[in-house]
């Protein structure tokens, strides 16, 4: 049995390279190397229409979650590029290595979806949409508040942002020291002009003790207003689609949110039921279904 679920399993992979042409592409971005994987399906160009995938926090473009959507997408005629973004690195790949001083911002995201779509732009795409997973669901929305010229938004688990009071108590729960001191040598040496200066922390987001610069630690934890999702689809022109899953446990505050703003006209919210954050196995199918219909409605 184990051999004949294998062997369907690698006849789906087979079957997803045969149906497409992948290839890494390279540009740069704020002197540093960024990398992305473009998948255009057998039969389609860039000129057909392309998603943009932006990835979670910390995360990158080999994600499996990021991968299944791209091989599964190509499936339903939809070319996509899959950014990992820098984080300050050249050629970064994986998971971000904690044992790097933190010097990137949430915002950072933003300048770079801008950077891979003037290249896709450039090689002639026409209708660009994007498409992000829980932190990038709220950078993909900011880059498409500010960008009219998006086709579609398609948001999977989106992060929905919070206050600086709830970053404050997150932080003690997790690391078990107060954040307000922190943030307050942090806003000292912004408001000095050396938001570049490394500060000692005792965790930052998902990494154990380190360093982070002090425009960083602002940046992930001062609760700026552009990192509530809610308020960045009010300025978003495109339809939206929203999806969420009803098992997830990061952001299960999605559904109740969303379904506040949900209409038939601007914004669409889906749930898959059983589904985690993370939307593995055939979850990521039935995402992937939502999302092609989406597209080509």
């Amino acid at each position: 049995m184990m051999r004949f679920i294998l062997g369907c399993l690698l006849t789906a992979v087979f079957s997803i390279a045969a149906l497409a042409e992948s290839r890494q592409i390279e540009i740069e971005i704020g002197g540093k190397v960024a990398l992305a994987d473009l998948t255009v399906p057998d039969g389609k160009t860039l000129a057909d229409g392309v998603l943009v995938l932006a990835h979670g926090t910390l995360a990158h473009k080999d994600m499996e979650l990021i991968e299944a959507l791209q091989g599964l997408m190509a499936e339903r005629g939809v070319a996509t590029l899959a950014p990992s973004l820098t984080f300050g690195l050249d050629r970064r790949t994986g998971m971000y290595d904690c044992a790097v001083p933190s010097v990137h911002r949430h915002e950072d995201a933003v300048t770079e979806i801008a950077a891979w779509v003037g290249w896709l732009r450039g090689q002639g795409a026409k209708t660009i949409s994007m498409f992000g997973h829980s932190r990038g669901g709220n950078q993909a929305a900011t880059y498409s508040a500010g960008n009219k010229a998006i086709g579609k938004l398609v948001l999977l688990a989106p992060a929905m942002g919070r206050s600086a009071n709830e970053h404050a108590a997150g932080f003690k729960r997790r690391f078990k020291t107060d954040l307000a001191p922190l943030m307050a040598k942090a806003d000292e040496l912004i408001k000095a002009g050396r938001g570049d200066e490394l500060i000692d922390v005792p965790g930052f987001i998902y990494c154990p003790a380190g360093k982070a610069s002090a425009a960083s630690l602002k940046s992930y934890y001062g609760g700026a207003p552009e990192q509530l999702t809610l308020s960045q689809l009010g300025k978003v022109a495109a339809p939206v689609l929203v999806i969420a899953g009803s098992a997830d446990q990061v952001v299960p505050d999605v559904p109740a949110k969303i379904g506040k703003i949900a209409d038939d006209d601007k914004v669409t919210l889906k749930i898959i039921d059983d589904a985690g954050h993370m939307f593995l196995d055939f979850y990521a199918e039935d995402a992937a279904d939502l999302i092609a219909d989406f597209l080509t409605q």
